[in-house]
């Protein structure tokens, strides 16, 4: 406690005294610095001045509840204190406090410095309103936290005003470590006002992996193979089920970020890492839209730093570190954190094509940073795989795969064509004869609804499940949980029915499957999901069967037509699919790829940064390139709890994932809070099926005609 405690850097439910949370900013900012090879002295008084603005009369005012007709920044009104400091460190401070909110320039709202300088005349002169009265609170506050103070006059502060908008005005190209730095370090803080200091002692450890050197066994041909190598990079190749994942931890030296293309696999791997390594490195994370959800029963600072900078191991997407492709708002912070890091990127071929040029770009960064780049696919095309050898250098990558003579063991599969799509009931009612697990797996929600209606109607007492993306974010999280714990684990048979969500990097073990056409490296994937767990030496083959290719491009979405008939020709027709012959395979259907270009929208080409430093663009820029056009709605029954929840948490469990366009034109509500979800009928969804668009109408609400 100290006689400034009344200043408050925020207000609210959040509410904290400046003092507190300049010294828990500089904390973090110091431990950070060391890490990362920087001045420590320097991080530390960038980060005690960063908000030191906020002592100003009008920003006290504003967070009380008072509104001005014009902007007010203190990252403008800190550094009117930049003298306080040696001369030579002057450069670094400014970075880290001016841009540490706002771009300095072309900001979203036109809030960065320059912005305001071009559209106020007496920028100076409104910010140091009352300066002679706040500084000294200012400063006191500043000598509490330790510095050596003198008396900060008008005309001193209009100099370190005028030195910081020289320094913006003449910024060269490149990005700026201590903006980088100070973001972190203040989205960290923020985060556990209070728990600062005894959390951080956790952050920035090396992860303990030794767990996966111990784990040789002929079942998992990669655990036969060295994986130490001098070459920075590895390119894997072999088949699911071989030990990819564990051969790529075992090639990590550093801190990890394991980047996987879905929800569910990030989900997955997360309790996998967590069970194999969690009792002896305890930061370990996860990150994509819901990752909260899943650490419901963690503490709240488990949850809260999930995307902040210092984990040991972070899973997440690409889309969460697309934004050093872009130069999107906080990207030097990632930069800071990834750089000199080791990264995981398992099945890069499954993205779209926009996001696949994300993350070749994205590999293309990480080698400029330093990092170590391991990547591992099931199914690559030549060509794809050539590309990557291209951006990293032959010479730099350790390329690992499995001889003919032990692909051969993986032969798990004998695919069969199906003629018409009523053929799948009579192999469902064979397997369920036979206590099967069945895996139904469709390419659009809509027709995965339908079979599962089916299935409950032909089968209503055999355990079935259905899962997919529409799903209440909770609701959702159960049904993983159940697919991965219960249905893959039980003895008994079933049937589950989902969509692409089963792909990837999902440890389960069916024995039947019936897929819609798809392209013949997802096939091969879920392929994978089939007599996945089965004993070395063990030549046991299991059924996939393929549904024809749709007629016309609508029903073929999310892919294109021409490649779903290509992966179907190419496939055998009731014949055992030999491991030793997909690379042919998918070389077949994509003997070349148009790579997109997305130069233009990046702001990194040909090892040179092209944003200026200090600069930064604004989220909605990603999301456009992405061509994302998400939406959320809730039920009619949870519009009280979800306007009534004083937490994102309480929210974000009750939201249902919908494309806009699926949902837009229905004329139903529309809440004005949070992500304004739609409002759908209570009889549009269901705890088993989903959201069903076809009931999501007006006239199906309840409570308009109570």
């Amino acid at each position: 406690m100290n006689k400034y405690d009344h200043i408050l850097a925020k207000s609210g439910n959040g509410k904290i005294s400046l003092s507190q949370h300049l010294i828990e900013t500089a904390i973090v900012a110091v431990k950070a610095a060391e890490q990362w090879n920087l001045d420590a002295k320097i991080a530390e008084e960038g980060a005690l001045i960063h908000d030191i603005g906020k002592a100003s009369s009008i920003f006290q005012e504003i967070i009380r509840g008072r509104r001005f007709n014009r902007p007010f920044r203190h990252e403008i009104a800190s550094l009117f204190f930049l003298s306080l400091f040696k001369e030579e460190h002057h450069a670094a401070i400014i970075e880290m406090v001016i841009g540490h909110h706002k771009s300095i320039y072309d900001d979203g709202r036109k809030m960065g410095i320059l912005d305001l300088d071009d559209y106020y005349e007496d920028l100076f002169q409104y910010h140091a309103t009352d300066f002679k009265g706040w500084s000294i609170d200012a400063l006191g506050i500043l000598h509490v936290l330790g510095f050596n103070t003198h008396n900060v006059t008008p005309e001193e502060a209009r100099n370190n005003f005028n030195k910081t908008l020289e320094y913006c005005e003449s910024t060269s190209y490149g990005w700026s470590q201590w903006k980088g730095l100070l973001i972190g370090a203040d989205h960290y803080s923020s985060a556990i006002p209070g728990a600062v200091e005894e959390s951080i002692k956790k952050s920035f450890h090396k992860p303990d992996l030794r767990y996966y050197d111990k784990l040789y066994s002929e079942e998992y041909p990669l655990s036969l193979i060295e994986a130490e190598n001098k070459k920075l990079h590895t390119l894997l190749q072999a088949p699911t089920g071989s030990g990819k994942t564990n051969f790529l931890l075992r090639r990590c030296q550093g801190r990890v970020f394991y980047v996987l293309p879905y929800q569910a696999s990030i989900n997955a791997m997360y309790h996998r890492i967590k069970n194999d390594v969690g009792t002896t490195t305890d930061d370990i994370r996860l990150l994509h839209s819901t990752s909260r959800i899943l650490l419901k029963n963690g503490r709240i600072e488990e949850k809260v730093l999930q995307d902040k900078i210092g984990a040991s191991i972070k899973i997440l997407t690409p889309h969460q570190i697309a934004s050093i492709v872009f130069g999107i708002k906080g990207y030097e912070s990632i930069i800071m954190d990834i750089k000199g890091c080791d990264v995981i990127l398992d099945e890069i071929h499954t993205y779209s094509d926009i996001t696949q040029a994300i993350v070749l770009k994205i590999i293309e960064i990480l080698d400029s940073l330093g990092c170590c780049i391991h990547i591992g696919t099931a199914t690559m095309p030549s060509v794809l795989y050539n590309k990557i050898i291209e951006i990293l250098g032959e010479e730099n990558v350790y390329q690992v795969s499995l001889p003919n003579e032990v692909l051969t063991g993986y032969d798990r599969h004998r695919v069969k064509k199906l003629k018409k799509a009523d053929e799948i009931w009579n192999i469902v009612q064979e397997a369920v004869q036979d206590d099967q697990k069945i895996l139904i797996v469709c390419n659009q929600v809509g027709r995965s609804q339908q079979i599962f209606e089916t299935i409950c109607e032909l089968f209503p007492n055999y355990p079935a499940m259905l899962i997919h993306s529409r799903f209440k974010r909770l609701d959702r999280q159960k049904l993983e949980e159940k697919l991965t714990g219960k249905y893959n684990e039980s003895k008994g048979g079933c049937i589950v029915v989902s969509t692409q969500v089963v792909e990837v990097s999902l440890d389960i073990s069916f024995d039947t499957m019936i897929t819609e056409a798809a392209p013949i490296d997802a096939l091969i994937q879920r392929f994978g999901r089939i007599n996945r767990k089965r004993k070395w030496g063990d030549t046991g083959i299991k059924p996939v069967c393929i549904l024809p290719p749709p007629n016309d491009k609508q029903a073929a979405r999310p892919y294109s037509l021409e490649i779903l008939v290509s992966s179907f020709n190419a496939l055998p027709d009731d014949e055992i699919l030999h491991e030793t012959e997909i690379q042919s395979l998918l070389d077949k259907v994509y003997p070349e790829i148009q790579f997109l270009n997305i130069d233009l929208s990046a702001v990194f080409e040909n090892d040179k940064w092209k944003l200026k430093k200090l600069w930064h663009k604004p989220k909605s820029a990603l999301l456009d390139i992405l061509d994302i056009d998400s939406a959320t709605c809730i039920t009619e029954s949870d519009q009280d709890k979800y306007l009534n929840a004083s937490l994102k948490d309480d929210r974000i469990i009750l939201e249902i994932p919908i494309n806009f366009n699926s949902i837009c034109c229905k004329n139903l509500d529309r809440l004005e809070k949070g992500t304004c979800p739609f409002v759908i009928p209570d009889q549009a969804y269901s705890d088993t099926s989903g959201l069903l668009l076809n009931k999501a109408k007006p006239e199906n609400y309840v409570s308009k005609f109570l």
